[in-house]
This record gives C-alpha cells, structure tokens and sequence, in this order.
C-alpha cells in the first residue's frame, strides 16, 4: 500500500509544537504533502527538513512567513519540479512536484497551495486568475503522467462540503465561479476527487478546515477544501480514506488515503 497524507500546517513551527513530528512517527505516511509552511530555507535547516524519517522537498515564498509548500517523502524522487512557470504565483511558493520516473512508468506526487479570496476582492481576482493558471498546467500533467495532486484548494466543491452552504453562497470558497471551476476540472475525467470516490455522500465528517472564530470546531462547523486528485488508474486504486480529528495539528485535519499502488 502506498499511503499518502495531506495537511495544511498553517505554519510548520507551529504544527511540530503541536505534535506533528510524533503524529508522521505513528502513521507513517509514505508521502506527506504540506501547505502553509510560512517558514523559508533557513528556518528550515536542521530542524524541519526531515520529519518523521521522512526528507522534505520544498517551495517558499519570497514573502516572510507567507505560504510555501513542500512534500515530505519515503522514496527518493528522480526528479523535483518547483513552481508552475507563472512569477506571480511561484513568488508565493504554491507547487512543488515530485517525479517518479522508472522506464514503465512515469508519475508525480504534487502539494499545491491555492489562493484563498476570502481577505478581499483584489486577493479573490488573483485566485481566479490562478485558477486560470493551473487548469491548462494540471490537465498538460495529466496527458503526461500518472498523477496525484494533494493540497489545499480553498474551494467547497458542493453543499455537501461545508456546514452553512446557504449562508456561504457569496463568499470566497463558495462562489459559483470556483465550484464551476472545480466542476470543470472533475468533468473531463482526467481528474478524480479521491475522498468523493470512496465516500460520494458523507457531509459532516468530510470536513477537513475550521475557523478559529466562535466554536466552529467545537460545533464541526466546517468546510472540505482539503483534496486528493488522482488520475484515473491511481483514484482507482484507492482503498481507504481518514480524516484525523483525534489530536489538532492545525486548523485543518489531515487526510490519509491509501492505495494499492506504489511509486
């Protein structure tokens, strides 16, 4: 089995403080994908490049303490991709690819981090336009290579996929724009919601984010934005999905998929 695990550390200082390194010791993911790091190269050395027994692959932010991304991994990679050839956003370190390539088989693990809209209508363009950006880049990956894209997407995709829908109808992560984006992205059938795959009708134990206003955690007033997109043959070799909400990392859970694959 190949396990792979997704989390929005929302600051990786904070997330090992809180008990990360220990939680990777336990389940022992072969691959985990993070987003949030808000740390750069020399806050990382020594301390966070390895995690777990896991070597960390990474993408920063030129901006201090603002996004980057980065995939901790079992197997060594024979090839590591940073950015997606777009300055606005590789500057804010949002995709790093890891290639593994043997003469039968060509595939990529990826952690992306997507734009959140939600601080303002400047902020909520500049994530349409990633959308714009990432679409053409994920479906040239797909005609490729086997794929797995793991990350935050900072969309909704239905009403089943956060608590409040009716009061979120306007909101940033909700808006028709982005779930018809995300539809579209589903659609052509070269991408597979992985979670959906295995469980199409869950609602409230979907969730992977809540806010850390009122008692949302407390109530799982949440939202799914957290996903697993696989192309066709890898989705199908999914066996089994979790989402941890035993011990908080972040303000985001951890979803583990296993597969009965390897790289």
């Amino acid at each position: 089995m190949l396990t792979v695990t997704t989390l929005n550390v929302n600051g990786i200082r904070s997330a090992v403080n809180k008990g990360l390194e220990a939680w990777v010791e336990r389940t022992a993911p072969d691959l985990l994908c993070v987003q949030e790091l808000k740390a750069q190269a020399g806050d990382m050395d020594g301390r966070f490049t390895t995690l777990g027994g896991l070597r960390g692959y990474f993408h920063f932010a030129v901006k201090k303490g603002y996004a980057g991304v980065g995939i901790y991994s079992r197997h060594e990679p024979s090839d590591v991709v940073v950015g997606i050839g777009v300055p606005e956003f590789d500057d804010e370190g949002r995709y790093i690819e890891l290639r593994f390539d043997t003469p039968a088989r060509r595939c990529s693990v990826v952690s992306v981090y997507f734009p959140s809209g939600s601080s303002g209508a400047e902020r909520q363009q500049a994530k349409f336009r990633f959308l714009d950006q990432i679409a053409p880049h994920l479906a040239r990956l797909a005609g490729a290579r086997e794929g797995l894209v793991c990350g935050d997407v900072n969309i909704a995709h239905t009403e089943k996929d956060l608590k409040n829908w009716r009061g979120n109808l306007k909101n940033s992560g909700f808006l028709p724009e982005e779930r018809a984006w995300m539809t579209r992205l589903l659609a052509g059938g070269t991408w597979v919601d992985v979670y959906r795959r295995l469980h199409p009708d869950t609602e409230g134990e979907s969730y992977t984010w809540w806010s850390n206003r009122g008692q949302a955690w407390a109530k799982n007033v949440g939202w799914r934005i957290d996903y697993q997109l696989a192309t066709p043959a890898l989705a199908a070799a999914a066996r089994r999905a979790t989402i941890d909400k035993a011990q908080r990392l972040s303000d985001h859970a951890p979803l583990t998929i296993e597969y009965a694959a390897s790289l």
